[in-house]
């Protein structure tokens, strides 16, 4: 997971996307405040028992109502690695962000087992592709 996490920020960060601030926050400590202050989202988790995990959900759970107007047509990516079973988490985090009226725009990133230097691409790219979609 932290080496998929790091592709996405290297992406994110490339010297070619300009007038765009990544932040990083851990699920767990993400507030309504950092959600709002967001003009784009990149989500990774872990597939916990065919689910996203704890934190992610309870990063939602804080952050639904408050943001649910204030952040529709926001741009955002996911990441998701897990053992087998994804296919839970992948549709929880789509409920979620179709109701918060956000917009994917880039294919999630699926990864089963250690990451493959495709994969890590392919998380690369999302990074990228999310943050290319906030230059001003």
């Amino acid at each position: 997971m932290q080496a998929m996490f790091e592709a996405v920020v290297s992406g994110a960060t490339d010297p070619e996307i300009e007038g765009v601030d990544v932040v990083r926050r851990a699920a767990l400590t993400l507030t309504p405040t950092d959600m709002l202050e967001a003009d784009g989202y990149v989500l990774g988790t872990p597939a916990n028992l065919g689910y996203m995990s704890g934190a992610l959900k309870h990063a939602f759970d804080v952050c639904y109502y408050p943001c649910l107007d204030s952040t529709r047509g926001r741009p955002f990516g996911v990441y998701i690695h897990g053992n087998e079973g994804t296919e839970g988490a992948e549709r929880g985090i789509e409920t979620v962000t179709t109701g918060l009226g956000w917009h994917k725009v880039v294919a999630p990133t699926i990864v089963s087992g250690p990451p493959s230097m495709a994969q890590l691409e392919s998380c690369r790219e999302l990074g990228a592709t999310v943050a290319a979609h906030l230059m001003r």
